[in-house]
């Protein structure tokens, strides 16, 4: 029975860090940028862009399929940052422990 309480007691820590790594994570902002810095993209940790601002250099409109370019550009690094960011902080979380692969939690 001791090692069932031992098991329910962490399983418990493990969802109050869970609950703490999720929390911050929505608070958390990460900025991805692209053609040297001309276009910036800011996105919450949970992946949600908060906001894109692009050079005024960039708005000729014979320019916009590279300014489109530029942007997505941008929000697939700040992407890759955010996805970074949250498996070290999983890692925290879950002390090492390696989750089944395809399983990402919490989202």
């Amino acid at each position: 029975m001791k090692n069932i309480a031992g098991l329910m007691k962490q399983a418990s820590q493990m969802q109050q860090k869970m609950q703490e790594m999720q929390a911050a994570l929505e608070s958390a902002e990460v900025e991805g940028q692209a053609g040297a810095g001309m276009v910036s993209v800011v996105l919450s940790g949970k992946g949600d862009m908060k906001r894109v601002k692009v050079d005024p250099k960039l708005a000729d409109p014979g320019e916009m399929e590279m300014l489109e370019d530029l942007i997505m550009a941008a929000h697939a690094d700040a992407r890759r940052k955010v996805d970074a960011m949250a498996a070290e902080e999983m890692q925290k979380a879950t002390g090492g422990m390696q989750l089944p692969p395809g399983m990402k939690l919490p989202f």
